[in-house]
């Protein structure tokens, strides 16, 4: 039987989840009754990737076609994951980019395909999405033809067979239909042929010894933990023996206890697999990703994964807050850092180390976004901890500190243009492309990283939601000048106690609250923003005076306005360097580093005497 291997790419939102849906479908991959047939998005399996409508995990799945089996590989389109495609894309021979019709190639599109070129994969163009209002498949073929020649290394890179989609419909097409209806007769026939034509068969080298590279661990209540790669070469059999290998040096030799293969979504147990195939192994302990299962008597490594490296730090550490331990299962910093250790086994653009000085951890990532998807996910599982402002990791190149610079895209509606530009300039943004189309504006800047901290949660505010925001590593220059802060001063709880209305009627008129009526606050805690730029203390828990002739209600008259209830994102955009983000499964709470008033001041006179002088 043949195999092809490929894996599917793109920016964030231009179809891969939803083609992966109507390819496992027209495969027959589920029986006409199972759920699976009425269910859309089915590779995004994890709850986080629901909520967010975003891949964050890569995912395989295999599908058979014409006597072969092709192994799909879904991975994320957004860069913030980028180590999920690094740490995936050597078990594919072949890509499947999907581009939009309408919104063409963005940024999160070059990211890809610079990896699978670099991997020296095949690519099949698709159009996607031609049954937009304003698909323009014609500029948009343009646009990535471009995109290529800036990217590929050699010429044959530049030869790419294209085809048009609409995968929502599960439709595929060899040329561009003159009118697209849903109606239009058509399946993702076209494409299944075009894979099998265009992409080699990976079920060769069967009779040499065997090497697999470990892609991705995976952990079975029943067998322990999995490793799951593409056998290169050789066979793989149940209750062979196996060397681990790194680097070419032997770390013990093995049993496979269990061997699976998938079919469809469905992880199947064989006795025997061969080279080509994407395999799961249980029975070997103790590994890690990058590692290769080799032959004993032929212990030679694969090349092992290269990972770009994070650019954004934050520090976690225990709760410190006087809620601490009222709302999480995990909260110690040994608890903290066993967490932590197991999520670098399988995210590999994960960086982590303990801080010196305190009990705290360095945990270093691709972005905000990847950041705080870990964050959530800790949350999630009962965990409970302190987090502080993310920075950017800076670099010290040839004598010179350098800091990362981003390609940063904005699509916004006209009306908000001025605000954007605004915007950027003064985060000291170079512009330097603009593209106007119907009623909306693309504008690509350049930007150091540091000045685009926290820009997704002010554009987003700024634009009534409506622009899109995407951004793309250039690299590392020359650390430039760092923008001025232009956040407002925060409120700040100087007693604990309970929220009251009386309170929050008169400190309203100073800023926007972030919490209610019957909120339990602690000294020291960020209950708002304030409208000037200079921190305001208020006492949000004082209650009005009762006397026999007066109730409780009498004489307040003010309106109370609905607090702002801040995300996870919006929490880590919004906190400044002197506060941490307490972070429990129930709550997220803004805090300033030091809690107590007196202490408080004394520090920021301090800070403020270091910077005049």
């Amino acid at each position: 039987m043949e195999i092809r291997n490929i894996v599917i790419i793109a920016h964030v939102d231009h179809g891969k989840t939803t083609l992966v849906d109507a390819l496992l479908k027209q495969t027959h991959s589920f029986r006409d009754n199972q759920k699976e047939m009425s269910q859309e998005l089915i590779m995004d399996s994890n709850e986080l990737e629901k909520e967010k409508g975003i891949t964050i995990l890569a995912k395989n799945t295999s599908i058979f076609y014409k006597d072969t089996k092709i192994n799909i590989i879904d991975t994320p389109g957004h860069a913030d994951f980028g180590g999920e495609v690094e740490r995936t894309i050597n078990m594919a021979q072949g890509a499947v980019l999907l581009v939009d019709a309408a919104e063409g190639p963005l940024p999160q599109t070059k990211f890809v395909l610079k990896k699978a070129l670099a991997a020296g994969l095949k690519i099949v163009l698709v159009i996607n999405k031609i049954d937009k209002r304003d698909a323009r498949p014609e500029e948009v073929i343009n646009e990535v033809e471009n995109l290529f020649l800036e990217l590929a290394d050699d010429d044959s890179s530049l030869e790419f067979v294209t085809m048009f989609a609409v995968g929502r419909d599960g439709k595929a097409f060899y040329k561009l239909p003159e009118k697209y209806t849903p109606e239009l007769e058509g399946n993702l026939i076209p494409l299944f042929d075009t894979i099998l034509k265009e992409f080699p068969n990976a079920a060769e080298n069967q009779d040499k010894p065997l090497q697999m590279l470990i892609s991705t661990l995976d952990y079975d209540n029943y067998v322990g933990r999995l490793c799951i790669g593409r056998i290169t070469q050789g066979t793989l059999k149940k209750d062979q023996s196996v060397a681990l290998v790194d680097n070419d040096k032997t770390l013990g030799v093995f049993k496979i206890q269990k061997l699976y293969t998938t079919s469809g979504l469905t992880r199947i147990e064989v006795n025997e697999a061969f080279a080509g195939d994407i395999a799961t192994i249980a029975g070997i302990p103790n590994l890690t990703i990058g590692q290769t299962v080799c032959d004993p008597a032929f212990p030679q490594s694969l090349p092992s994964i290269a990972v770009e490296e994070p650019t954004i730090k934050i520090t976690i550490g225990p709760n410190t807050s006087p809620f601490a331990g009222k709302e999480g299962k995990y909260s110690t910093s040994r608890q903290l850092r066993e967490r932590l250790m197991k999520e670098i086994e399988t995210n590999l653009g994960l960086r982590v180390e303990d801080d010196r000085d305190t009990a705290k951890f360095i945990v270093s990532g691709r972005g905000e976004l990847h950041l705080a998807m870990l964050i959530e996910a800790m949350r999630r599982e009962e965990y409970e901890m302190e987090v502080s402002k993310p920075q950017v990791i800076y670099k010290t190149i040839e004598g010179e500190i350098c800091e990362p610079y981003e390609e940063v895209t904005i699509e916004v509606d006209d009306e908000f243009f001025g605000l954007i530009t605004e915007e950027m300039g003064k985060r000291r943004a170079n512009m330097i492309d603009m593209k106007k189309d119907s009623v909306r504006t693309r504008i690509v800047y350049k930007i150091a990283s540091q000045n685009l901290l926290g820009i997704r949660n002010s554009l987003l505010t700024k634009t009534r939601g409506t622009a899109q925001l995407h951004s793309y590593l250039l690299g590392y220059e020359k650390k430039g000048t760092k923008m001025e802060s232009f956040r407002n001063g925060a409120l700040i709880a100087v007693k604990p106690g309970v929220s009251f209305n009386y309170s929050i009627g008169k400190i309203q008129e100073r800023g926007t609250l972030f919490i209610a009526a019957g909120v339990e606050v602690y000294e020291g805690m960020v209950v708002g923003i304030a409208n000037k730029s200079d921190d305001i203390e208020v006492n949000i828990c004082k209650a009005k005076q009762l006397t026999n002739n007066r109730s409780s209600g009498e004489g307040v008259s003010a309106t109370i306005i609905p607090p702002t209830t801040l995300t996870l994102e919006q929490s880590l955009d919004f906190i400044a360097e002197d506060e941490l983000l307490e972070v429990t499964p129930l709550s997220l709470r803004i805090r300033k580093q030091y809690l107590a008033t007196a202490i408080r001041r004394v520090e920021g006179r301090r800070v403020r005497d270091i910077r005049e002088s």
